[in-house]
């Protein structure tokens, strides 16, 4: 099932670039931070761990297509959605038999 089209993924990079945009030029002021460090060790914390389990997913699904996921790593701990994302439309191709 491809419920992933090129269309939606240069969509939702966009999406991304956009909001990675808005968070940086917000971001610069110089300001403090009104959030307390217990909430942000906890946001911090999930994040590391749905990084964590999407990387496994992402192994599992290589790994039924017969594919190596390990060249994906490092793209994927540097930006990890839009590497999700290029793995799935990578996934999606035809396998050659």
């Amino acid at each position: 099932m491809y419920v992933w089209s090129k269309r939606l993924v240069f969509t939702l990079l966009g999406g991304f670039v956009l909001m990675l945009g808005v968070f940086l030029v917000e971001g610069a002021g110089g300001e403090a931070s009104e959030l307390k460090m217990h909430t942000t060790r906890w946001i911090t914390l999930n994040y590391i761990g749905l990084v964590l389990w999407v990387f496994v997913w992402m192994i599992d699904q290589a790994r039924v297509r017969g594919r190596n996921v390990w060249v994906w790593l490092v793209p994927f701990l540097l930006a990890p959605l839009p590497t999700l994302m290029a793995l799935i439309l990578f996934l999606q191709r035809p396998m050659k038999t």
